[in-house]
């Protein structure tokens, strides 16, 4: 009875490996020939699907509203996500708080420091500005000392160090608020970009900050993310609907057409009436959008509404929180950079995250009280001056801290700053180790988008995950994964081969200026040949951009 037991598992996983194996070289065939194939597979992507379970359009959803569903994607589903608890959304305040020139990608590396080191400043006032759009003022997040300047390599400016006043936040009280029922498109613009608020308003193709110079064809905003860890934008605009549904006012007049607003199709709680009732804002039209990441893209939204094309016309997008600080600047006229962030990671006290109130720029270790050092001593061999190997102790990080998302942020220190667009703070352990033959034996504990374990079809379970990659760089090879996980009509592949051989024009046709790093990130996650997508990528915009 045993062994017919041990035969029939054995029977079925075998299979099981070969239905697997045919349905991705299926897969690869038909890419190769131009199919497509989104809605294929010989296999459920899960049990939720063989069950005919799984997640339903919201009850909050019009039944006449326009719905885009999405067929592809993947939900990186962690342990130590962010949670509300006993204390709900903490107020964290730091020292220290800076603006990182290199945040703004284009941003001169040099750029025109206005203040004074040691001179006063509140929030609102000008802390410097491009020598190549001197009209774009970056403000200064909180009231304080301007301390330092942190440079970088050839003199570049990395930070630009406030420290903060104890007390009370001083604002700089704007006098000149245009008022929207009277003022000029122009009017508008001009008082955007002297304010500090025209940092937040983003250009698609190149994911720059928006040129006050055009008028864009049409304004994104996306109300939802759906990348690991992340925020929870109901919280972000709670007690804030007014200053939200100003901000929208603000840009349906700077758009030439429409504000599109993106809403998650099928969230488990309702989203916030200021997100379902902001078409009742002139110029304001909202989208459904149901499906995994990256569902909740600006880029995906974009790409199925009023896709980027190489035609001179451009999109500009912004979150929540730079509509509700524009949308606040217009009311009251102060400069508020307070906003909710999810710290996030397993690796946190109580191996779970939380939600916290911060200003613009935000110390890292202000968020990290309480934590483990993220660095640790371990035994190793190494070779002395005459080759020989001897054991001994060396320093090695066993946690890393990301600014943004596990998969597009970007890895900071304690003592460095939350990035300028980051709501997010990810804390995930070093993957310092070696699996030998892993992908081999059946295991629990891994995320899979290919089934490889068995919590494929369990999507809904939650890993702890650390930063091993199960692999090195390796040949870059034809697999159709990338197709697989992207909910554009884009063959990423291609394009990044056409990076990679410098050719423009094919980079161009093939959908270069629809991507930003986000919109690849999930396609770098499930990369077989470990190849670095999104700084290819950037690589390819920043090129293009040049010419």
């Amino acid at each position: 009875m045993t062994w017919g037991i041990i035969i029939a598992i054995v029977l079925v996983l075998f299979i099981f490996t070969l239905l697997t194996l045919g349905d991705g070289l299926l897969k690869v065939t038909a890419s190769q020939a131009g199919e497509d194939t989104s809605g294929y597979s010989v296999l459920p992507s899960s049990l939720q699907e063989l069950l005919g379970l799984g997640k339903k359009k919201g009850e909050y959803v019009p039944d006449d509203a326009p719905v885009k569903r999405l067929k592809r994607g993947f939900d990186v589903n962690l342990a130590g996500g962010p949670s509300l608890g006993q204390t709900g959304i903490r107020e964290v305040r730091s020292a220290t708080y800076a603006l990182k020139p290199k945040d703004f990608i284009g941003m001169s590396p040099i750029p025109k420091v206005m203040p004074e080191l040691g001179a006063t400043v509140k929030a609102g006032e000008p802390l410097f500005y491009d020598k190549k759009h001197p009209e774009i003022i970056y403000a200064a997040p909180v009231s304080g000392e301007f301390i330092e300047l942190r440079r970088g390599e050839k003199r570049s400016i990395n930070e630009l160090v406030i420290l903060a006043d104890q007390g009370e936040m001083q604002y700089h009280k704007h006098e000149d608020v245009p008022n929207l029922e009277t003022a000029s498109r122009a009017d508008l613009v001009d008082f955007l970009t002297a304010s500090g608020a025209w940092p937040f308003l983003r250009q698609r193709p190149f994911d720059i900050v928006a040129d006050p110079s055009m008028t864009p064809k049409s304004i994104f905003v996306s109300t939802f993310d759906t990348a690991p860890w992340a925020t929870d934008a109901n919280l972000s605009v709670a007690a804030k609907e007014a200053a939200f549904r100003k901000g929208l006012e603000a840009l349906a007049m700077l758009s030439a057409t429409k504000v599109h607003l993106g809403v998650n199709g099928m969230a488990q709680q309702r989203p916030s009436d200021a997100f379902l009732k902001a078409d009742e804002v002139e110029g304001v039209e909202i989208h459904y959008f149901q499906g995994q990441h990256p569902a909740g893209n600006v880029g995906v939204h974009i790409h199925h509404v009023d896709p980027v094309l190489p035609n001179g016309q451009v999109v500009w997008h912004t979150d929540v929180h730079g509509v509700l600080l524009i949308g606040q600047l217009l009311l009251e006229g102060i400069f508020d950079t307070s906003k909710v962030i999810a710290v996030a990671g397993a690796e946190l006290p109580g191996e779970e995250g939380y939600y916290a109130r911060v200003h613009q720029g935000i110390q890292i270790a202000a968020l990290l009280e309480g934590m483990a050092d993220d660095m640790t001593t371990e035994k190793a061999y190494v070779r002395n001056a005459e080759g020989q190997k001897e054991e001994k102790m060396v320093e090695v990080r066993s946690i890393r801290i990301v600014s943004g998302d596990l998969l597009s942020g970007k890895q900071v220190e304690r003592e460095s700053f939350l990035g300028f667009y980051d709501d997010q703070l990810s804390v995930v352990k070093e993957g310092n180790y070696y699996e030998l033959f892993g992908w081999l034996v059946p295991q629990t504990g891994h995320p899979t988008r290919s089934r490889t374990f068995p919590g494929g079809f369990f999507p809904d379970t939650h890993y702890v995950p650390d930063t091993n990659t199960n692999g090195e760089k390796r040949a870059f090879v034809m697999t159709g994964e990338y197709e697989s996980v992207l909910p554009m009509n884009i063959y990423p592949q291609h394009v990044m081969r056409a990076i990679l051989a410098k050719d423009f024009e094919k980079m161009e046709g093939l959908g270069l200026l629809e991507l930003g790093e986000e919109d690849i990130a999930l396609c770098e996650y499930v990369c077989t040949s470990k190849q670095p997508l999104q700084a290819i990528l950037r690589e390819g915009l920043d090129e293009l951009r040049a010419q």
